[in-house]
């Protein structure tokens, strides 16, 4: 029988997992987009036996208007749209202010955790679901200026009419749902409550706990 709701996150990413077993432990690295895409990615690192890291990234307020984007900013990379007028004094102590934000949000979740170097590497992009595509793009193209060796996007449910785009910025797509008719993320799930800042920080340790054990 045809799957048409994924009971929550942990189901979602066991079937992701059967998709990609082609990956299974090689030198891939799952990234995942907090919060509800590392729930997603920690079940597909288990079954996989790859290391979960994630990627934070915050976007760039115009300045009179902060909900309109301009630009994104991650730990180590940005990108620009359109400035227009804007001054680059502005964008530049906006990426420094966004970036320390991420940085301490980066080490709540992870410690004192060196973030996963991802070059020449192939990268598993995982999120629990995609409405716009506009994040995991973003993403995407952040990812791309650290030089890995293949980008894949991995994404329980997105709207049919978001495959193409995602398609042309990755080397390749796995997905479970592409509904015509899309509505929201969590409409597919029969749980979808939020995953909290303690729920990934417990999924990443494990995920580093089970690769050190591996290795050692």
């Amino acid at each position: 029988m045809r799957i048409q709701r994924f009971a929550n996150r942990s189901e979602a990413g066991k079937l992701l997992a059967g998709k990609l077993e082609m990956y299974k432990g090689t030198n891939a690295v799952i990234i995942a987009i907090p919060r509800g895409g590392v729930a997603v990615g920690y079940e597909m690192a288990k079954l996989l036996n790859l290391p979960l890291d994630i990627l934070l990234s915050k976007k760039i307020g115009h300045p009179s208007n902060k909900e309109y984007a301009i630009g994104s900013v991650s730990l180590d990379s940005s990108i620009l749209g359109e400035r227009y007028d804007i001054p680059e004094d502005y964008i530049h102590d906006e990426i420094k202010r966004i970036r320390e934000t991420l940085k301490k949000k980066y080490e709540m979740y992870t410690g004192n955790y060196i973030p996963t170097d991802i070059k020449n590497r192939t990268v598993i992009i995982v999120d629990d679901g995609i409405a716009t595509g506009s994040t995991l793009l973003a993403t995407i193209e952040m990812l791309q200026k650290s030089s890995p060796e293949k980008i894949v996007a991995a994404i329980p449910v997105l709207p049919r009419s978001a495959i193409a785009k995602v398609k042309d910025k990755t080397d390749e797509l796995y997905y479970l749902l592409a509904p015509q008719h899309f509505v929201a993320v969590g409409s597919f799930y029969e749980n979808f409550e939020q995953v909290t800042d303690e729920e990934v920080m417990e999924m990443l340790k494990k995920c580093r706990t089970r690769q050190r054990n591996i290795h050692s």
